[in-house]
């Protein structure tokens, strides 16, 4: 991938994003993991971030970001989770009510790594690979 350039700075930061739902349930559906890349594309807008590959499971996602030095991480973070529980907490509320006594998304935890130069496409690729949910 090209480097990315800033007022004064030349940048090439990609992190990969893994979020669990809460007790690992199996909460997220098919129509919610699209509107989940919808949210975080827009975060990702918002913050001069890029979204280059998003998919995800019933209990987790996964999040391929190239990311602006501009952001403080755990912001970011923050950000994500926040944005994203409370619209689909609002859009899907019927069906996490089936869920979740309380009106919760995420794990309060969350796994981040550096691609440390690894492929991108590998990233890609393993990041697609993921068992979307039928429903």
């Amino acid at each position: 991938m090209i480097p990315r350039k800033g007022s004064h700075s030349v940048f090439s930061v990609h992190l990969h994003f893994v979020f669990v739902t809460k007790y690992r349930r199996k909460a997220i559906t098919a129509p919610m993991l699209e509107r989940l890349r919808e949210i975080f594309a827009n975060v990702c807008i918002k913050t001069k971030c890029r979204l280059i590959e998003f998919s995800g499971e019933s209990d987790h996602i996964h999040l391929l970001i190239d990311f602006h030095p501009d952001n403080n991480l755990s912001v970011l973070v923050g950000s994500f989770k926040s944005a994203s529980s409370r619209i689909i907490q609002k859009e899907f509320s019927e069906h996490l009510a089936t869920i979740y006594i309380k009106s919760v998304l995420w794990s309060s935890s969350y796994y981040v790594a550096s691609t440390r130069g690894a492929p991108i496409e590998r990233i890609k690729q393993y990041i697609q690979s993921q068992e979307t949910p039928d429903d």
